[in-house]
Protein backbone atom coordinates (compact mmCIF):
# COMPACT_ATOMS: atom_id res chain seq x y z
CA UNK A 1 0.00 0.00 0.00
CA UNK A 2 1.34 3.41 -0.91
CA UNK A 3 2.26 5.38 2.24
CA UNK A 4 0.33 8.51 3.08
CA UNK A 5 1.91 11.73 1.92
CA UNK A 6 2.21 14.27 4.73
CA UNK A 7 2.54 17.89 3.79
CA UNK A 8 5.58 19.49 5.33
CA UNK A 9 3.47 22.12 7.10
CA UNK A 10 -0.19 22.20 8.05
CA UNK A 11 -2.12 25.14 9.40
CA UNK A 12 -4.01 24.51 12.63
CA UNK A 13 -7.27 24.97 10.72
CA UNK A 14 -6.23 22.28 8.23
CA UNK A 15 -5.19 20.00 11.06
CA UNK A 16 -8.43 20.39 13.00
CA UNK A 17 -10.43 19.80 9.84
CA UNK A 18 -8.48 16.63 9.12
CA UNK A 19 -8.71 15.49 12.74
CA UNK A 20 -12.47 15.74 13.16
CA UNK A 21 -14.00 12.40 14.15
CA UNK A 22 -16.11 10.69 11.55
CA UNK A 23 -19.85 10.88 12.10
CA UNK A 24 -22.01 8.03 10.92
CA UNK A 25 -24.19 9.19 8.06
CA UNK A 26 -27.79 9.74 8.90
CA UNK A 27 -29.17 8.37 5.66
CA UNK A 28 -32.48 9.48 4.30
CA UNK A 29 -34.64 11.20 6.89
CA UNK A 30 -38.11 9.83 7.35
CA UNK A 31 -40.20 7.07 8.83
CA UNK A 32 -40.14 3.31 8.47
CA UNK A 33 -42.49 0.52 9.42
CA UNK A 34 -41.45 -1.13 12.65
CA UNK A 35 -41.02 -4.86 11.89
CA UNK A 36 -42.56 -5.83 15.25
CA UNK A 37 -45.50 -3.47 15.65
CA UNK A 38 -46.14 -2.72 11.98
CA UNK A 39 -46.55 0.94 12.90
CA UNK A 40 -44.74 3.89 11.36
CA UNK A 41 -41.59 4.76 13.30
CA UNK A 42 -39.14 7.66 13.06
CA UNK A 43 -35.96 6.08 11.71
CA UNK A 44 -32.79 7.52 10.18
CA UNK A 45 -30.80 4.28 10.22
CA UNK A 46 -31.39 1.77 7.46
CA UNK A 47 -31.17 -1.99 7.82
CA UNK A 48 -28.02 -1.92 5.69
CA UNK A 49 -26.47 0.59 8.09
CA UNK A 50 -27.39 -1.58 11.07
CA UNK A 51 -25.58 -4.52 9.49
CA UNK A 52 -22.58 -2.40 8.52
CA UNK A 53 -22.19 -0.92 12.01
CA UNK A 54 -22.54 -4.37 13.51
CA UNK A 55 -19.77 -5.75 11.31
CA UNK A 56 -17.49 -2.86 12.21
CA UNK A 57 -18.01 -2.85 15.97
CA UNK A 58 -18.92 -6.40 17.00
CA UNK A 59 -15.52 -8.03 16.29
CA UNK A 60 -13.82 -5.44 18.50
CA UNK A 61 -16.20 -6.10 21.39
CA UNK A 62 -15.94 -9.87 21.06
CA UNK A 63 -12.16 -9.54 21.28
CA UNK A 64 -12.47 -7.23 24.26
CA UNK A 65 -14.40 -10.08 25.89
CA UNK A 66 -11.46 -12.43 25.19
CA UNK A 67 -12.90 -13.81 22.00
CA UNK A 68 -15.39 -16.52 21.13
CA UNK A 69 -14.87 -19.68 23.15
CA UNK A 70 -12.57 -22.30 21.68
CA UNK A 71 -15.10 -24.86 22.88
CA UNK A 72 -16.68 -25.18 19.44
CA UNK A 73 -19.09 -27.84 20.74
CA UNK A 74 -20.53 -25.34 23.23
CA UNK A 75 -20.62 -22.48 20.75
CA UNK A 76 -22.34 -24.61 18.12
CA UNK A 77 -24.92 -25.66 20.71
CA UNK A 78 -25.71 -22.08 21.73
CA UNK A 79 -25.75 -20.99 18.09
CA UNK A 80 -28.24 -23.74 17.25
CA UNK A 81 -30.62 -22.59 19.96
CA UNK A 82 -30.17 -18.97 18.87
CA UNK A 83 -30.89 -19.77 15.23
CA UNK A 84 -34.07 -21.67 16.15
CA UNK A 85 -35.32 -18.49 17.85
CA UNK A 86 -34.16 -16.15 15.08
CA UNK A 87 -35.98 -18.27 12.51
CA UNK A 88 -39.34 -17.57 14.19
CA UNK A 89 -38.61 -13.88 14.85
CA UNK A 90 -39.92 -10.84 12.98
CA UNK A 91 -36.63 -10.35 11.10
CA UNK A 92 -35.41 -13.83 10.15
CA UNK A 93 -33.52 -12.33 7.19
CA UNK A 94 -30.93 -10.63 9.42
CA UNK A 95 -27.42 -12.21 9.36
CA UNK A 96 -27.57 -13.56 12.91
CA UNK A 97 -24.49 -15.02 14.53
CA UNK A 98 -24.15 -16.22 18.11
CA UNK A 99 -21.11 -16.29 20.35
CA UNK A 100 -20.17 -17.59 23.77
CA UNK A 101 -17.41 -15.19 24.77
CA UNK A 102 -14.66 -15.97 27.26
CA UNK A 103 -15.41 -13.05 29.59
CA UNK A 104 -16.16 -13.93 33.20
CA UNK A 105 -18.63 -11.17 34.02
CA UNK A 106 -22.36 -11.91 33.81
CA UNK A 107 -23.99 -10.42 30.72
CA UNK A 108 -25.43 -10.88 27.25
CA UNK A 109 -25.73 -8.31 24.48
CA UNK A 110 -26.75 -7.84 20.87
CA UNK A 111 -25.50 -5.59 18.09
CA UNK A 112 -28.11 -4.13 15.71
CA UNK A 113 -27.22 -6.34 12.74
CA UNK A 114 -27.79 -9.63 14.56
CA UNK A 115 -24.55 -10.40 16.39
CA UNK A 116 -25.53 -11.82 19.78
CA UNK A 117 -23.10 -12.74 22.55
CA UNK A 118 -23.41 -14.23 26.01
CA UNK A 119 -20.53 -14.55 28.45
CA UNK A 120 -19.38 -17.81 29.93
CA UNK A 121 -20.02 -16.12 33.28
CA UNK A 122 -23.76 -15.98 32.69
CA UNK A 123 -23.97 -19.50 31.24
CA UNK A 124 -22.54 -20.86 34.48
CA UNK A 125 -25.56 -19.45 36.28
CA UNK A 126 -28.21 -20.60 33.79
CA UNK A 127 -29.98 -23.82 34.82
CA UNK A 128 -31.52 -25.16 31.63
CA UNK A 129 -31.94 -24.64 27.90
CA UNK A 130 -35.27 -22.86 28.29
CA UNK A 131 -33.61 -20.22 30.46
CA UNK A 132 -30.89 -19.82 27.86
CA UNK A 133 -33.58 -19.52 25.17
CA UNK A 134 -35.15 -16.74 27.23
CA UNK A 135 -31.79 -14.98 27.41
CA UNK A 136 -31.10 -15.27 23.68
CA UNK A 137 -34.70 -14.50 22.77
CA UNK A 138 -34.53 -11.27 24.74
CA UNK A 139 -31.41 -10.17 22.83
CA UNK A 140 -32.97 -11.15 19.50
CA UNK A 141 -35.94 -9.06 20.58
CA UNK A 142 -33.72 -5.97 20.76
CA UNK A 143 -32.55 -6.64 17.20
CA UNK A 144 -36.07 -7.18 15.90
CA UNK A 145 -37.56 -4.09 17.54
CA UNK A 146 -34.60 -2.04 16.23
CA UNK A 147 -33.98 -0.52 19.64
CA UNK A 148 -30.41 0.54 18.90
CA UNK A 149 -31.31 2.04 15.53
CA UNK A 150 -34.21 3.95 17.09
CA UNK A 151 -32.02 5.38 19.85
CA UNK A 152 -29.36 6.36 17.31
CA UNK A 153 -31.93 8.08 15.12
CA UNK A 154 -33.03 10.20 18.05
CA UNK A 155 -29.46 11.08 18.94
CA UNK A 156 -28.73 12.08 15.35
CA UNK A 157 -31.44 14.68 15.60
CA UNK A 158 -30.32 15.89 19.03
CA UNK A 159 -26.62 16.19 18.44
CA UNK A 160 -25.10 13.87 15.87
CA UNK A 161 -23.05 10.80 16.52
CA UNK A 162 -19.69 12.32 17.42
CA UNK A 163 -17.96 10.05 19.87
CA UNK A 164 -19.13 6.66 18.61
CA UNK A 165 -16.15 5.13 20.36
CA UNK A 166 -16.40 5.04 24.12
CA UNK A 167 -17.29 2.88 27.05
CA UNK A 168 -16.66 -0.78 26.53
CA UNK A 169 -19.44 -3.01 27.76
CA UNK A 170 -16.98 -5.46 29.29
CA UNK A 171 -14.77 -2.89 30.97
CA UNK A 172 -16.50 -3.30 34.30
CA UNK A 173 -13.40 -2.78 36.31
CA UNK A 174 -11.58 0.40 35.37
CA UNK A 175 -8.04 1.48 36.03
CA UNK A 176 -4.77 0.72 34.35
CA UNK A 177 -5.38 -2.99 33.95
CA UNK A 178 -9.09 -2.95 33.10
CA UNK A 179 -8.90 -1.36 29.66
CA UNK A 180 -5.09 -1.48 29.48
CA UNK A 181 -4.47 -0.04 26.04
CA UNK A 182 -6.60 3.06 26.11
CA UNK A 183 -9.67 1.66 24.42
CA UNK A 184 -7.91 -0.49 21.84
CA UNK A 185 -10.36 -3.33 22.34
CA UNK A 186 -13.63 -1.42 22.38
CA UNK A 187 -13.92 0.72 19.30
CA UNK A 188 -17.50 1.49 18.42
CA UNK A 189 -19.10 -0.47 21.24
CA UNK A 190 -20.00 2.47 23.45
CA UNK A 191 -22.97 3.81 21.52
CA UNK A 192 -24.19 0.54 20.05
CA UNK A 193 -24.26 -1.20 23.44
CA UNK A 194 -25.49 1.65 25.58
CA UNK A 195 -28.16 1.11 28.21
CA UNK A 196 -31.63 0.23 27.00
CA UNK A 197 -34.69 2.02 28.33
CA UNK A 198 -37.16 0.23 30.58
CA UNK A 199 -39.70 0.29 27.74
CA UNK A 200 -37.13 -1.36 25.45
CA UNK A 201 -36.48 -4.03 28.08
CA UNK A 202 -40.17 -4.75 28.55
CA UNK A 203 -40.64 -5.12 24.81
CA UNK A 204 -37.57 -7.37 24.50
CA UNK A 205 -38.94 -9.53 27.34
CA UNK A 206 -42.27 -9.87 25.54
CA UNK A 207 -40.56 -10.73 22.26
CA UNK A 208 -38.26 -13.22 23.98
CA UNK A 209 -41.29 -14.99 25.42
CA UNK A 210 -42.96 -15.01 22.02
CA UNK A 211 -39.94 -16.43 20.23
CA UNK A 212 -39.07 -19.07 22.83
CA UNK A 213 -42.61 -20.45 22.92
CA UNK A 214 -42.79 -20.48 19.12
CA UNK A 215 -39.63 -22.61 19.29
CA UNK A 216 -41.33 -24.95 21.80
CA UNK A 217 -39.55 -23.86 24.99
CA UNK A 218 -41.34 -23.66 28.31
CA UNK A 219 -41.93 -19.94 29.01
CA UNK A 220 -41.21 -20.52 32.68
CA UNK A 221 -37.59 -20.48 31.52
CA UNK A 222 -37.81 -16.70 31.13
CA UNK A 223 -39.17 -16.38 34.67
CA UNK A 224 -36.42 -18.63 35.99
CA UNK A 225 -33.79 -16.54 34.22
CA UNK A 226 -35.13 -13.29 35.71
CA UNK A 227 -35.37 -14.80 39.17
CA UNK A 228 -31.77 -16.02 38.95
CA UNK A 229 -30.52 -12.59 37.87
CA UNK A 230 -32.43 -10.79 40.60
CA UNK A 231 -31.22 -13.23 43.26
CA UNK A 232 -27.63 -12.93 42.09
CA UNK A 233 -27.86 -9.15 42.09
CA UNK A 234 -29.34 -9.12 45.61
CA UNK A 235 -26.53 -11.33 46.95
CA UNK A 236 -23.68 -9.57 45.17
CA UNK A 237 -24.68 -6.42 43.26
CA UNK A 238 -21.22 -5.88 41.78
CA UNK A 239 -21.33 -9.25 40.02
CA UNK A 240 -24.19 -8.09 37.78
CA UNK A 241 -23.29 -4.42 37.63
CA UNK A 242 -22.78 -4.35 33.88
CA UNK A 243 -25.85 -6.37 33.04
CA UNK A 244 -28.14 -4.29 35.22
CA UNK A 245 -26.62 -1.10 33.80
CA UNK A 246 -27.21 -2.08 30.17
CA UNK A 247 -30.39 -4.11 30.80
CA UNK A 248 -32.33 -2.33 33.58
CA UNK A 249 -34.03 -4.97 35.74
CA UNK A 250 -37.02 -4.38 38.00
CA UNK A 251 -39.54 -6.29 40.08
CA UNK A 252 -42.13 -5.01 37.59
CA UNK A 253 -40.43 -6.86 34.71
CA UNK A 254 -40.42 -10.09 36.67
CA UNK A 255 -44.09 -9.66 37.65
CA UNK A 256 -45.04 -8.90 34.04
CA UNK A 257 -43.26 -12.03 32.82
CA UNK A 258 -45.01 -14.18 35.44
CA UNK A 259 -48.37 -12.75 34.46
CA UNK A 260 -47.73 -13.37 30.75
CA UNK A 261 -46.73 -16.98 31.44
CA UNK A 262 -49.78 -17.65 33.60
CA UNK A 263 -52.21 -16.12 31.07
CA UNK A 264 -51.00 -15.50 27.53
CA UNK A 265 -48.62 -18.48 27.46
CA UNK A 266 -50.44 -20.82 29.85
CA UNK A 267 -50.73 -23.55 27.23
CA UNK A 268 -47.02 -23.34 26.40
CA UNK A 269 -46.06 -24.51 29.87
CA UNK A 270 -46.35 -28.04 28.54
CA UNK A 271 -43.11 -27.49 26.63
CA UNK A 272 -39.84 -28.81 28.00
CA UNK A 273 -36.96 -27.07 29.82
CA UNK A 274 -34.32 -29.42 28.37
CA UNK A 275 -32.20 -29.28 31.51
CA UNK A 276 -30.35 -32.53 30.88
CA UNK A 277 -29.42 -31.43 27.37
CA UNK A 278 -28.15 -28.12 28.73
CA UNK A 279 -26.05 -29.87 31.36
CA UNK A 280 -24.56 -32.22 28.78
CA UNK A 281 -23.59 -29.40 26.45
CA UNK A 282 -22.13 -27.18 29.17
CA UNK A 283 -20.24 -29.94 30.99
CA UNK A 284 -16.77 -28.72 29.99
CA UNK A 285 -17.65 -25.13 30.89
CA UNK A 286 -18.91 -26.19 34.30
CA UNK A 287 -15.66 -28.04 34.93
CA UNK A 288 -13.98 -24.65 34.59
CA UNK A 289 -16.49 -23.17 37.03
CA UNK A 290 -14.21 -23.08 40.11
CA UNK A 291 -11.42 -21.39 38.12
CA UNK A 292 -13.83 -18.89 36.59
CA UNK A 293 -15.21 -17.98 40.02
CA UNK A 294 -11.67 -17.37 41.25
CA UNK A 295 -11.13 -15.12 38.23
CA UNK A 296 -14.33 -13.24 39.02
CA UNK A 297 -13.02 -12.68 42.55
CA UNK A 298 -9.69 -11.52 41.15
CA UNK A 299 -11.41 -9.06 38.81
CA UNK A 300 -13.40 -7.66 41.72
CA UNK A 301 -10.23 -7.25 43.79
CA UNK A 302 -8.51 -5.63 40.82
CA UNK A 303 -11.38 -3.19 40.48
CA UNK A 304 -10.76 -2.27 44.12
CA UNK A 305 -7.03 -1.88 43.33
CA UNK A 306 -6.18 -4.76 45.66
CA UNK A 307 -3.72 -6.13 43.16
CA UNK A 308 -1.72 -8.36 45.52
CA UNK A 309 -4.76 -10.41 46.62
CA UNK A 310 -5.99 -10.38 43.00
CA UNK A 311 -2.68 -11.90 41.89
CA UNK A 312 -3.03 -14.61 44.53
CA UNK A 313 -6.54 -15.42 43.30
CA UNK A 314 -5.24 -15.66 39.76
CA UNK A 315 -2.48 -18.01 40.89
CA UNK A 316 -5.20 -20.28 42.27
CA UNK A 317 -7.30 -19.97 39.12
CA UNK A 318 -4.39 -20.78 36.81
CA UNK A 319 -3.49 -23.72 39.02
CA UNK A 320 -6.92 -25.12 38.14
CA UNK A 321 -6.86 -23.99 34.48
CA UNK A 322 -3.25 -23.32 33.45
CA UNK A 323 -4.05 -22.86 29.76
CA UNK A 324 -7.11 -20.68 30.10
CA UNK A 325 -6.77 -17.77 27.66
CA UNK A 326 -8.77 -15.33 29.77
CA UNK A 327 -6.95 -16.31 32.94
CA UNK A 328 -3.53 -15.80 31.36
CA UNK A 329 -4.44 -12.34 30.10
CA UNK A 330 -6.05 -11.34 33.39
CA UNK A 331 -2.89 -12.34 35.24
CA UNK A 332 -0.82 -10.34 32.77
CA UNK A 333 -3.02 -7.28 33.29
CA UNK A 334 -2.91 -7.55 37.08
CA UNK A 335 0.87 -7.74 36.93
CA UNK A 336 0.93 -4.72 34.63
CA UNK A 337 -1.10 -2.81 37.19
CA UNK A 338 1.68 -3.55 39.69
CA UNK A 339 4.32 -2.50 37.14
CA UNK A 340 5.70 -6.04 37.06
CA UNK A 341 6.17 -5.82 33.32
CA UNK A 342 8.87 -8.46 32.95
CA UNK A 343 6.73 -10.95 34.82
CA UNK A 344 3.60 -10.02 32.86
CA UNK A 345 4.99 -10.59 29.37
CA UNK A 346 5.31 -14.41 29.54
CA UNK A 347 1.63 -14.69 30.46
CA UNK A 348 0.64 -12.61 27.44
CA UNK A 349 2.89 -14.69 25.20
CA UNK A 350 1.47 -17.93 26.62
CA UNK A 351 -2.05 -16.62 25.96
CA UNK A 352 -1.10 -15.92 22.34
CA UNK A 353 0.16 -19.51 22.01
CA UNK A 354 -3.04 -20.88 23.55
CA UNK A 355 -5.36 -18.90 21.27
CA UNK A 356 -3.35 -17.69 18.26
CA UNK A 357 -6.43 -16.58 16.34
CA UNK A 358 -7.57 -14.09 19.00
CA UNK A 359 -6.12 -10.59 18.85
CA UNK A 360 -6.12 -9.34 22.42
CA UNK A 361 -3.06 -11.31 23.52
CA UNK A 362 -1.06 -9.59 20.79
CA UNK A 363 -2.37 -6.26 22.01
CA UNK A 364 -1.26 -6.93 25.59
CA UNK A 365 2.09 -8.31 24.45
CA UNK A 366 2.59 -5.24 22.27
CA UNK A 367 2.03 -2.89 25.20
CA UNK A 368 4.55 -4.83 27.27
CA UNK A 369 7.05 -4.87 24.44
CA UNK A 370 6.77 -1.08 24.20
CA UNK A 371 7.46 -0.90 27.92
CA UNK A 372 10.51 -3.13 27.43
CA UNK A 373 11.65 -0.95 24.50
CA UNK A 374 11.45 -3.97 22.23
CA UNK A 375 10.09 -1.73 19.51
CA UNK A 376 10.47 -4.09 16.57
CA UNK A 377 8.55 -6.83 18.38
CA UNK A 378 5.92 -4.34 19.51
CA UNK A 379 5.43 -3.13 15.96
CA UNK A 380 4.99 -6.72 14.75
CA UNK A 381 2.45 -7.38 17.52
CA UNK A 382 0.32 -4.38 16.63
CA UNK A 383 0.66 -5.05 12.92
CA UNK A 384 -0.72 -8.55 13.55
CA UNK A 385 -3.49 -7.08 15.71
CA UNK A 386 -4.39 -4.60 12.97
CA UNK A 387 -4.67 -7.42 10.43
CA UNK A 388 -6.81 -9.50 12.76
CA UNK A 389 -9.11 -6.60 13.70
CA UNK A 390 -8.74 -3.91 11.05
CA UNK A 391 -10.18 -0.46 11.43
CA UNK A 392 -9.21 0.38 15.00
CA UNK A 393 -7.23 3.65 14.94
CA UNK A 394 -5.56 2.89 18.26
CA UNK A 395 -3.59 0.07 16.68
CA UNK A 396 -2.10 2.64 14.33
CA UNK A 397 -1.24 4.89 17.25
CA UNK A 398 0.74 2.14 18.95
CA UNK A 399 2.45 1.26 15.69
CA UNK A 400 3.44 4.91 15.58
CA UNK A 401 4.92 4.66 19.07
CA UNK A 402 6.92 1.63 18.00
CA UNK A 403 8.17 3.42 14.89
CA UNK A 404 9.08 6.42 17.02
CA UNK A 405 11.02 4.15 19.36
CA UNK A 406 12.97 2.74 16.40
CA UNK A 407 13.86 6.25 15.29
CA UNK A 408 11.65 6.12 12.20
CA UNK A 409 10.19 9.60 12.57
CA UNK A 410 8.61 9.81 9.12
CA UNK A 411 6.80 6.48 9.50
CA UNK A 412 5.71 7.38 13.02
CA UNK A 413 4.35 10.71 11.79
CA UNK A 414 2.29 8.94 9.13
CA UNK A 415 0.76 6.63 11.75
CA UNK A 416 0.03 9.55 14.11
CA UNK A 417 -1.48 11.63 11.33
CA UNK A 418 -3.80 8.79 10.29
CA UNK A 419 -4.75 8.24 13.93
CA UNK A 420 -5.62 11.90 14.47
CA UNK A 421 -7.90 11.90 11.44
CA UNK A 422 -10.15 9.57 13.44
CA UNK A 423 -9.48 10.43 17.09
CA UNK A 424 -8.73 13.90 18.38
CA UNK A 425 -9.25 13.58 22.15
CA UNK A 426 -7.45 11.74 24.93
CA UNK A 427 -3.86 11.14 25.98
CA UNK A 428 -2.96 9.26 22.81
CA UNK A 429 -4.26 12.05 20.59
CA UNK A 430 -2.35 14.61 22.64
CA UNK A 431 0.86 12.59 22.32
CA UNK A 432 0.42 12.21 18.57
CA UNK A 433 -0.40 15.88 18.09
CA UNK A 434 2.55 17.02 20.23
CA UNK A 435 4.94 14.91 18.16
CA UNK A 436 3.61 16.32 14.89
CA UNK A 437 4.08 19.82 16.24
CA UNK A 438 7.56 19.00 17.59
CA UNK A 439 8.61 17.44 14.28
CA UNK A 440 7.29 20.35 12.24
CA UNK A 441 4.32 18.70 10.54
CA UNK A 442 1.84 21.02 12.27
CA UNK A 443 2.56 24.70 12.79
Amino acid sequence: MKPMTIRSRLSRRDFLKAGAMTVVGAGVAGCAKNPVTGQSQFMLVSEEQEIRMDRQAAPQQLSNDYGTTQDTFLNDYVSGVGRSLADVSHRPQMPYNFHVVNANYVNAYAFPGGTVACTRGILLNVDNEAEMAGLLGHEIGHVNARHTASRMSSQMVIGGLAGIGGAVVGAKYGGAWGTLAGGLGGLGAGLLLASYSRDDERQADALGLEYMTKADYNPEGMVGLMEMLNEQHSREPSALEVMFATHPMSSERLATAKQAVSKQYYGARKYAFYRERYMDNTADLRKLGPAIRDMQDAEKLGGEKKYGPAEEKMDTALGLAPNDYTGLLLMSKILIAQEKYDKALPYAEHAREVYPGEAQAGQVAGVLQLKAKEYDKAYASFEAYDKALPGNPYAGFYKGMAQEGMGRRREAAEEYYAFLKQVNQGEQAQHAYNRLVEWGYVK
